[in-house]
């Protein structure tokens, strides 16, 4: 059992471009992938994963006692994968009872570990949810703050606690005991091939550089962008008019107020200067 690769992060850090990416890798074609087919990649969170594999349904368990089984449905998985498994995640690495953890070593190989600055992060958060941005803002404070909470509703996908963005963060790259490689999500855009091929090597795939060139092409924002125009997105919350929105770095500068900034500083200072987002002078990088 080689194990899992997880592709973890607090949402809208760069996780689903990364999946688009590998996905034009490992699929090595002529044309561009859909963005609608990442089924080599599914979510860790998914109902129907879940379903198919447990042999019982989702729907008649308790979000707790969902949450203890996970990490059998991990190490089944693992154990019977005939290839490179690659799950994406935004589940704060949690325990799920008495040091349990969600994610089990036993099953996993290694993590990519996606961080975006956390003010844009608050922009796209909020444009992805429906939210307004001081609502963003104040989930991203929040250690309380999950998807797919609510009772009321069957959603497509599992429970999952998110905690804070800086308890995220820190969760994974300090509290998880298997290799965990740290994307920067502006690296990724201002240095994509020494990036992208970091976190290829590091999943221990044999590609080339030239392959690597190649899918970095075919899943520029454009080409999803485009693809999203026209095929739609299924993973898209309905709350929001497109997945792919911008993109850029340092957006936060036309969207967030000073306040709201400012605010968002004082909740992650700590992360944001480990991490680079903070001078040593604690000014904002990007």
């Amino acid at each position: 059992m080689n194990g899992i690769t997880w592709l973890a992060s607090y949402p809208k850090s760069g996780n689903t471009w990364f999946r688009i990416f590998l996905t034009n890798l490992l699929c090595d074609a002529d044309a561009p992938a859909s963005i609608n087919e990442l089924g080599n990649m599914p979510i860790a969170s998914a109902r129907g994963l879940f379903d198919d594999n447990m042999g019982f349904e989702a729907s008649d368990l308790t979000a707790d006692e969902i949450d203890r089984l996970r990490p059998e449905l991990y190490i089944h998985l693992a154990k019977n994968a005939t290839e490179s498994l690659f799950l994406k995640i935004h589940d704060a690495y949690t325990d799920v009872g008495e040091n349990v953890p969600l994610i089990p070593a036993e099953a996993t190989g290694s993590a990519l570990y996606f961080i975006r600055n956390p003010l844009d992060v608050a922009v796209s958060f909020a444009h992805h949810s429906g939210w307004k941005y001081d609502t963003a803002v104040s989930k991203m404070a929040d250690d309380a703050t999950a998807f797919c909470r609510k009772p009321d509703r069957l959603h497509s996908q599992l429970r999952q606690k998110l905690l804070s963005w800086s308890g995220h963060v820190v969760s994974w790259v300090d509290r998880a005991p298997f290799p965990v490689c740290v994307l920067r999500y502006e690296d990724m855009k201002s240095q994509p091939l020494e990036s992208f091929a970091r976190a290829v090597y590091f999943a221990g795939l044999p590609h080339t550089r030239e392959q690597i060139q190649k899918a970095l092409a075919f899943s520029s924002f454009d080409i999803v962008q485009q693809q999203e125009e026209t095929e739609g997105f299924h993973e898209k919350s309905s709350s929001s008019r497109r997945f792919f929105r911008k993109g850029q770095i340092g957006s936060w500068r036309e969207e967030l107020s000073e306040k709201q900034a400012q605010q968002i500083v004082q909740n992650h200072r700590e992360v944001m200067r480990r991490f680079g987002y903070l001078d040593e002078n604690g000014a904002i990088v990007y």
